[in-house]
C-alpha cells in the first residue's frame, strides 16, 4: 500500500507519502510564516491562498522524492477538518479531484486523528494508550482505543495551549510562532521567578484552562517593562506553568484510567506543543512514575505534515473505511466523531 496525504488546515502546506511498511518516503512542507508574521497570527484568508500557490508544486515534489507516480498509489488522504475552512477546502479538492482523476479511494481524514496515530507510523506503538494531543487549537486528553475508536477523557475549557504560547509570546514581544520562541527564550531564563497561576492544578477530572494564565501574564507585563531579565524569565515561568498544568490533567487521566482497570500501552503525546523539549522532559517522568513507555514523535512530525495524514489515510484504507467524493469540509469535527464508518 502506497498512500499519499494532503493536509492544509491551518497555516503549513504539507504532502507526504508513506507505505504499510513505516516507511516515510516523501515529507514535503511549505510554511507561511513570513506571510502571517506581520499580523502575530494566522491569517485565514491569507492561508488559503498560500495553500493555492503551493499545493500542486508540493504533489508533484512529493511524487518525485518518493520516485512514484499517480498510478502508482493505493489511495489518497486529505485533511477535511478541523480547521480554518478555506484552507481545509484546498486541500480535500485538490485530494478527491486526484482521486477522481486516478480511480483511486479517497480518504478524509480528521486531522487530530492524524496526531492521534502518528506514534504508530513512528514508534508502531499498539492500541489502546492514553494520548494528550496539545497544539494551537486543541488541549485534549483521550484513551485511543483503535482507529476511530477515542474516548475523550478532558478538553480545555476555554483556550489551547498553544494558542496560550501564542499569546504568551506576543505579550512578551517575542515573535511568530510563538511557541518556539518562548521555548528559546526560556532557555536562558529563570522558571521560578515569577509564581504564575496553575489554573485547575490539583483539582478532580481531566480539564484543562489557560485563559487565567494568559491574564496573569498580561499584567506581569505591564508591571515589568524595563527589566533586562525580564523577557527570559517570564517566558520559563510561563512555559513551566504549562508543564505544571499538562503534567497534573494527565496524571489525572493516568489514575482514572488505573481506577477503572485499563491497561494501556503507553502515554503518548502529539501536536505542535509535542515539540517542545521541556513538556516531554516532565512527561516523560510521569510516565515512568507508572511504568509505563513515553512515547512523543520526532519534532518535525508533531507539528502539522502531511505524512501523518497519509499514515491514517492508511490506517483507515486497510480498514476500508473509504469516503465518497461529496464529503464536505468541516471547520469542527470531534475527534470521537471520527468512528469507524464507511461511506
Amino acid at each position: 500500500m502506497l498512500v499519499i496525504g494532503l493536509e492544509t488546515s491551518c497555516d503549513e502546506t504539507a504532502v507526504g507519502i508513506v507505505d504499510d511498511q513505516r516507511q516515510i518516503l516523501a515529507n514535503c512542507i511549505a510554511t507561511q510564516w513570513d506571510e502571517h508574521k506581520p499580523y502575530g497570527g494566522v491569517v485565514p484568508e491569507i492561508a488559503a491562498r498560500a495553500h493555492l500557490d503551493h499545493i500542486d508544486t508540493l504533489v508533484k515534489r512529493a511524487l518525485a522524492e518518493a520516485k512514484t507516480t499517480l498510478k502508482d498509489l493505493s489511495g489518497i488522504a486529505a485533511t477535511c477538518g478541523p480547521g480554518l475552512i478555506g484552507g481545509v477546502m484546498v486541500g480535500a479538492m485538490t485530494g478527491k479531484a486526484i482521486a477522481a482523476v486516478r480511480g483511486l479511494p479517497f480518504i478524509a481524514v480528521n486531522h487530530l486523528e492524524a496526531h492521534a496515530l502518528t506514534a504508530r507510523l513512528t514508534d508502531n506503538v499498539v492500541f489502546p494508550y492514553l494520548l494528550l494531543l496539545v497544539s494551537g487549537g486543541h488541549c485534549q486528553l483521550l484513551l485511543v482505543r483503535g482507529v476511530g475508536d477515542y474516548k475523550l477523557l478532558g478538553r480545555t475549557i476555554d483556550d489551547a495551549v498553544g494558542e496560550c504560547f501564542d499569546k504568551g509570546a506576543k505579550l512578551l514581544g517575542l515573535p511568530y510562532p510563538g511557541g518556539p520562541a518562548v521555548e528559546r527564550a526560556a532557555m536562558n531564563g529563570n522558571p521560578e521567578a515569577y509564581p504564575l497561576p496553575r489554573p485547575m492544578l490539583g483539582r478532580e477530572g481531566c480539564d484543562f484552562s489557560f485563559s487565567g494564565l494568559k491574564t496573569a501574564l498580561r499584567q506581569l507585563t505591564e508591571h515589568n517593562a524595563g527589566d533586562k531579565n525580564f523577557t527570559a524569565d517570564a517566558a520559563a515561568s510561563l512555559q513551566a506553568a504549562i508543564a505544571d498544568i499538562l503534567t497534573d490533567r494527565t496524571k489525572n487521566a493516568l489514575e482514572l484510567l488505573q481506577n477503572e482497570n485499563e491497561k494501556i500501552a503507553a502515554l503518548v503525546v502529539a501536536g505542535g506543543v509535542a515539540s517542545n523539549q521541556f513538556i516531554r522532559t516532565h512527561l516523560a517522568e510521569l510516565a515512568a512514575m507508572y511504568h509505563m513507555p513515553f512515547v512523543a514523535p520526532p519534532p518535525a512530525l508533531c507539528t502539522d505534515n502531511g505524512v501523518m495524514v497519509a499514515w491514517a489515510g492508511l490506517e483507515r484504507l486497510r480498514l476500508g473505511l473509504t469516503d465518497g467524493l461529496d464529503t464536505a469540509a468541516r471547520p469542527r469535527w470531534p475527534l470521537e466523531a471520527s468512528l469507524q464508518t464507511s461511506s
